[in-house]
């Protein structure tokens, strides 16, 4: 086989691992926010450099299957609100309230969606709903709206369609061009109207975000004639070319990749229930993996609100590398604002002037401003602690060296608070810690919640990344069956055959060549699903359930696979060094250094410890142990 890339977009570090089917080889890259298919190629170039030896973005293209790519541009827009505003049409105004049942979801349509909503009367003639719908669309782009919604009528969507027509007939096509339309039951066909509802507004709000910069890549790519199309990874697990990919699959996909490597950890380690931790520069992912399966809703929420598709229960706080900490009514809070990769943290030296938990850990001693991302980013203390001094400590009265304890406590608890609620038995439970800021937070966070084992793998630098190595290519289809005879189900059957014999033609595989899983999946009068069971072609759906069937289509791609680690005689680790901790406001450390892939198999050592692996540190607190294991992964246990 040629190689397989993958490739983690975060807001700050961009991942990019690359398997040749016997061994990874990966690198990080500083995420360029002004244009994000340059990350992309700078990172592919330094991936040449470790693969050739030499700068050759052309030799690796064309020795490359598939690149694979996933992006938390999404989850940090929603996060942080970044996005259009969009606009909802409806012909009944009772939606508005079905769209706002709890508090959290009440937050986010105020602020995707706010006044912007217009209700027309489907009853009136066509021409007085025609000049209704044209006054409506006029007024909610006057008050800003940028896309819309359309959620009208009943589930069948024959209404949707009509106003469609109309919309048509109206508006010159440059307007609809620049101001898209979305029809609710187009996009999501599912019985729930507030499901339906939310999928079309999020993915309106997630789609500016990840068009401009994925048709801007595969650009690129062809101008290095690049045969094979730009994969999306998607947050099923799955991966589509762009051109058959939506927004909202894209929510949540990178962490998606680090639940699928934390399966392949549970698995390979036999551990009961993994918690994994991925913090990266805007937000902590959090996701859990019970008898080595991920957690899984029929359907799924995002920001607390409900959505028509599948989704993996991972939940993304805003707390990560180069989140804010600031005061706010004089408390230490943690993000949920980050500075990214541009301007940075303060020690980045690009003009960053507010303080995140990099600034607090290179003054703390836990990062060495020389190594940091192996060596290519030289931190700046002094930038550091200006900032800290002037927004924190001063404003509160406290010393420098106060203020920096404050600070890391006041993020470990947010880490901690993050995942607390995945915390079923701390016995049984492992948090594994990665991203770039994994390491560091993992055993204070954990500690916090009574979990006494963390694993962090070798590749926690990059571990979403490495975790897309597991993913195929493939497509979902889902139709309801209004009807529930055999003829309709069979028609359904027909149709979606169809669309996805053309969809696998067009990424490049003939259906015969693929596997395909039929299921009709049952939900209640309320829309909570039921069961799933096999669809028999020419058989009706269980009379009296409300019925879709569902097609998925998978072409595989070759998989890694973790060793099942073996037993190792335990030896002293080795260190490379000593660092001085600051471990309270009065008393600095002398650790030891551990360089992870210097040490053997077996070896351990007693924290107070830093550990450096590739682009990553970890910071072993006092009462914690370190084992390297048989495959180069850090286990910590606190002996406490």
């Amino acid at each position: 086989m040629n190689r397989l890339i993958n490739i983690d977009n975060g807001g700050t570090l961009t991942d990019i691992c690359v398997w040749d089917g016997h061994e990874f080889r990966f690198t990080k890259t500083l995420t360029t926010p002004f244009d994000l298919s340059q990350c992309l190629f700078d990172g592919i170039a330094k991936a040449s450099e470790s693969v050739f030896g030499k700068r050759d973005i052309a030799a690796l293209l064309h020795s490359t299957d598939h690149i694979r790519y996933s992006t938390t541009q999404g989850t940090n827009a929603l996060v942080e609100r970044k996005g259009p505003s969009i606009g909802l049409i409806t012909d009944d105004s009772s939606v508005v309230t079905e769209l706002r049942t709890t508090e959290q979801q009440a937050g986010l349509f105020d602020d995707l969606i706010g006044d912007r909503v217009a209700v027309v009367d489907l009853a009136a003639e066509e021409g007085q709903l025609a000049f209704d719908l044209v006054q409506q669309v006029n007024r909610l782009t006057t008050a800003g709206a940028v896309r819309i919604v359309i959620a009208v009528g009943e589930a069948d969507g024959d209404a949707e369609r009509r106003l469609r027509g109309i919309l048509l007939r109206r508006f010159p096509r440059h307007l609809l061009g620049s101001v898209p339309f979305l029809f609710a039951w187009e996009f999501a066909p599912d019985r729930v109207r507030s499901r339906r509802v939310w999928s079309s507004v999020i993915n309106c709000f997630l789609h500016p975000v990840m068009e401009r910069f994925l048709y801007n890549a595969e650009d690129r790519l062809r101008g290095h004639r690049v045969q094979n199309p730009l994969l999306i990874y998607r947050n099923d697990g799955a991966s589509s070319r762009v051109s058959k990919s939506v927004a909202l699959k894209t929510y949540s996909s990178g962490p998606r990749g680090g639940l699928e490597g934390t399966r392949a950890l549970a698995t390979a380690y036999s551990l009961p229930h993994v918690l994994m931790i991925d913090v990266g520069g805007t937000t902590t992912d959090v996701g859990s993996v019970k008898d080595a399966q991920i957690v899984t809703e029929r359907r799924g929420a995002i920001r607390g609100v409900p959505i028509s598709f599948p989704m993996s229960e991972v939940h993304s706080a805003g707390v990560g590398g180069s989140s804010v900490i600031e005061l706010r009514d004089g408390v230490i809070q943690v993000g949920p604002e980050s500075v990214g990769a541009a301007p940075g943290p303060a020690c980045f030296g690009f003009g960053g002037k507010r303080a995140t938990i990099t600034d607090v850990n290179l003054l703390l001693g836990v990062l060495e401003p020389q190594t940091y991302l192996g060596g290519e980013v030289r931190l700046d203390a002094d930038r550091a602690r200006t900032v800290i001094t002037e927004t924190v400590a001063e404003p509160l009265g406290l010393s420098l060296e106060q203020a920096l304890v404050e600070m890391e406590a006041a993020y470990f608890a947010k880490i901690a608070e993050s995942f607390a609620d995945l915390v079923e038995d701390p016995d049984r439970t492992t948090v594994a810690a990665f991203g770039g800021a994994g390491p560091m937070s993992a055993c204070g966070a954990a500690r916090l919640n009574g979990v006494r084992r963390v694993l962090v793998p070798r590749l926690a630098a990059v571990f979403s990344a490495f975790g897309i190595s597991f993913s195929d290519i493939g497509r979902s289809y889902e139709v309801s069956l209004v009807e529930a005879t055999a003829e309709a189900a069979s028609a359904a059957h027909d149709a979606l055959l169809g669309r996805a014999q053309r969809d696998m033609y067009q990424e490049g595989y003939e259906l015969a060549d693929c596997s395909l899983e039929w299921r009709v999946s049952v939900e209640t009068d309320a829309g909570d699903h039921v069961a799933d069971y096999p669809h028999v072609y020419g058989q009706a759906p269980e009379a009296g359930q409300h019925a879709s069937l569902k097609l998925d289509v998978t072409a595989k791609l070759p998989h890694a696979e973790l060793p099942v680690p073996g037993e190792v005689a335990a030896t002293p680790a080795v260190a490379s060094g000593t660092r001085r901790v600051r471990s309270h406001h009065d008393q600095v450390d002398v650790v030891p250094v551990f360089d992870l892939v210097q040490q053997v198999p077996g070896a351990t050592a007693q924290g107070p410890a830093i550990v450096e692996g590739p682009f990553f540190t970890a910071r072993v607190l006092a009462g914690w142990r370190l084992d390297i294991t048989s495959n180069g992964d850090l286990l910590l246990a606190d002996t406490h």
